[in-house]
C-alpha cells in the first residue's frame, strides 16, 4: 500500500493547464479549407472566442481581461501595435484562435521586444489548419523574441516543425512539490484517479499516514538556516522602490535574458480583473537592503476542495543558496497559512533548483516540452542557445498572467 500511494503521489493528477491541448491534426477536407480563412482578431471578436475557448476547455475569459492584455499592456508603450492573435473563420463563425501577448524582454543593456502565444484552441474539423495560426504569430514584424511556455504534446509539435526551439533549461519541466495538507492531497488524488468512495477511506488514511511520516523521517518540510536576515510578506499592490531597484541591478546582469520586471508590470501581470488568484510577495532583507524575493500565486479551491500556490517568481541577489531557502521556507508557510494543500514549483535555473532540492521536494513531470522560443536575429539565436543565457521561471509568458 506504501508504493502505491508513494507512485500517486509521485504522478499526481495533474492540472487542466497540464492537459489543455490541441489534438492531433487530421486532414481537413477540401470544401472545408477552401470555405475557411486566417485573419487578424480584433476587439469585437471577444464572444465568439470565449465561447471557443470555453468550449474547448480552456476556461472562461471577460471583455474587461481582453482590454488589459491589448489595451492596458505597459509592453505597448513602446509604440509596438496591440496585435490581438488570429483567427480560423469559417462561414463567418470563428473555429480556431491562437492569442499573443506583447510583453518585453531585456539582454545587455537592449530592450527585447516579445511576444508569447495563449488561448491556441482549434475546432475538431478544422485543426488540420492549426499551423497556419502559428504561422501567422510567426511573421509578426515588430517582434524580436517569440515565446510559447505553455506547449502541449500536438502543441509543441507543430512548434518544433515551424523551427523553434525548446528552452535549454533542462529542469524546466521537471515540477517540485511540497505537500502542505495530505489528508486533503490524498483525497483530491483518490477523487481525480476514480477510486470508488468507499475505498478512498483506506486510501486517504494510508496515503496520509506515509505523507506526514516522510515529512517527518526524510525531512519534506523547507526549512533555513536562522541568521539575522528579515523576511516580510507583503501584496503586490503595496510594492516599494526598492523593488524596482533590485530588478534593475537584476536586469543589468551581462549575458542574461530577463523579462521586464517593475512594480507597474507586476501589477499589470497579477491583478488581472475579477482574479479569485492572489498574489504575495516574500522579501528578504538584511539591515533594510533587500537581498532577494519570492512572489507566490494563490489558486482557488479547485472543485475537490482542494488548493495549489505556486512560486511564479523568484529572485535573489547573487543566487546565495541561504536567500533560497529562506524564501522557499517562508513561502511553504505563507501557502499553508493560505489553506493551499500544495506548494509548485515549475522552472528556474540551475543553481536555484538545486538550493530547492536541498528542501527535499517531492518531483513529477510536465507531460510535455512547455516551452518553446524563436527568433528573428541569427546572433541573438546563437545567445539563447546556451542555458546561462535564460532565467525562465512562470513569470514568463502567459502561464500565470490569466485572472
Amino acid at each position: 500500500m506504501k508504493n502505491l500511494i508513494k507512485s500517486a503521489i509521485l504522478n499526481r493528477i495533474r492540472s487542466k493547464a497540464d492537459h489543455a491541448s490541441i489534438p492531433n491534426a487530421t486532414a481537413v477536407p477540401p470544401e472545408v479549407a477552401s470555405a475557411t480563412i486566417v485573419r487578424e482578431a480584433q476587439l469585437d471578436d471577444f464572444a465568439q472566442v470565449n465561447a471557443l475557448n470555453v468550449g474547448l476547455g480552456q476556461g472562461a475569459d471577460s471583455f474587461q481581461n481582453w482590454q488589459r492584455l491589448w489595451r492596458d499592456n505597459p509592453a505597448l508603450q513602446t509604440g509596438r501595435t496591440p496585435r490581438i492573435g488570429w483567427v480560423l473563420e469559417s462561414a463567418g463563425d470563428i473555429v480556431g484562435f491562437l492569442g499573443s501577448i506583447p510583453l518585453g524582454y531585456r539582454l545587455n543593456g537592449k530592450d527585447i521586444a516579445a511576444a508569447a502565444t495563449c488561448r491556441f484552441a482549434v475546432q475538431p474539423p478544422f485543426r488540420g489548419m492549426s499551423h497556419l495560426l502559428v504561422t501567422s504569430f510567426f511573421r509578426q514584424k515588430d517582434v524580436d523574441l517569440f515565446l510559447n511556455t505553455t506547449a502541449t504534446v500536438a502543441a509543441g509539435k507543430i512548434m518544433t516543425a515551424l523551427k523553434a526551439t525548446p528552452l535549454p533549461q533542462p529542469e524546466f519541466g521537471k515540477v517540485l512539490f511540497w505537500v502542505l495538507r495530505p489528508g486533503r492531497f490524498v483525497k483530491s488524488v483518490a477523487s481525480k484517479a476514480g477510486i470508488h468512495p468507499l475505498g478512498r477511506w483506506l486510501v486517504l488514511g494510508a496515503g496520509a499516514s506515509v505523507l506526514v511520516a516522510e515529512r517527518v523521517l526524510k525531512g519534506r518540510t523547507p526549512r533555513s538556516r536562522r541568521g539575522s536576515i528579515e523576511v516580510r510578506s507583503i501584496s503586490v499592490s503595496t510594492l516599494g522602490a526598492e523593488y524596482d531597484k533590485f530588478w534593475a541591478a537584476a536586469e543589468s546582469e551581462p549575458g542574461k535574458l530577463h523579462a521586464r520586471r517593475s512594480r507597474e508590470l507586476f501589477r499589470w501581470h497579477f491583478e488581472a480583473p475579477d482574479s479569485q488568484r492572489k498574489a504575495e510577495v516574500i522579501g528578504c532583507y538584511l539591515q533594510g537592503k533587500l537581498l532577494g524575493y519570492a512572489l507566490v500565486r494563490h489558486d482557488p479551491p479547485a472543485a475537490d476542495g482542494s488548493c495549489r500556490s505556486l512560486l511564479a517568481d523568484l529572485m535573489v541577489s547573487g543566487d546565495e543558496d541561504v536567500i533560497v531557502e529562506r524564501l522557499i521556507s517562508a513561502a511553504y508557510r505563507n501557502s499553508k497559512s493560505r489553506g493551499a494543500t500544495v506548494l509548485e514549483v515549475m522552472g528556474f535555473p540551475t543553481n536555484i533548483r538545486r538550493a530547492m532540492l536541498r528542501l527535499r521536494p517531492y518531483v513529477r513531470e510536465y507531460p510535455a516540452d512547455p516551452f518553446f522560443f524563436k527568433v528573428r536575429d541569427k546572433a541573438l539565436q546563437e545567445i539563447l542557445a546556451a542555458e546561462s543565457a535564460w532565467y525562465a521561471t512562470p513569470y514568463d509568458g502567459d502561464s500565470t498572467i490569466w485572472p
